[in-house]
């Protein structure tokens, strides 16, 4: 089975996350979107310390497809610099690490 990735990335309202979501999800880039609003951030960008209100978008997927994933999330997120974290899924439901992996097959190979 490919290895199962949970990459998070973070949009600035709910618009961006919702369109970002669709987009994965449609084009099999990722099984699942999980939009979390509500987040507050506290970094710092060209020296300046900063605070945003964000959303925050968890991202279900699989190596394979990983390349593809972050090159959509670079091509539509709304930041100059967006933040692509990818980690592997160690463990879990064998049913739904399966269904994440068939959930991102490309179109005519499942």
């Amino acid at each position: 089975m490919d290895q199962v990735l949970l990459v998070m990335t973070n949009v600035p309202d709910a618009a961006a996350g919702d369109m970002l979501a669709r987009y994965l999800v449609e084009h099999q880039l990722a099984a699942c979107v999980n939009c979390l609003p509500g987040v507050k951030s506290v970094y710092r960008w060209q020296g300046v310390l900063e605070e945003a209100a964000e959303v925050t978008l968890l991202i279900k997927t699989t190596r394979a497809r990983y390349p593809e994933l972050e090159a959509a999330i670079k091509s539509r997120h709304p930041y100059q610099l967006p933040e692509i974290i990818a980690l592997p899924i160690a463990l879990g439901s064998s049913d739904y690490l399966d269904w994440i992996v068939q959930g991102t097959h490309k179109e005519g190979h499942v």
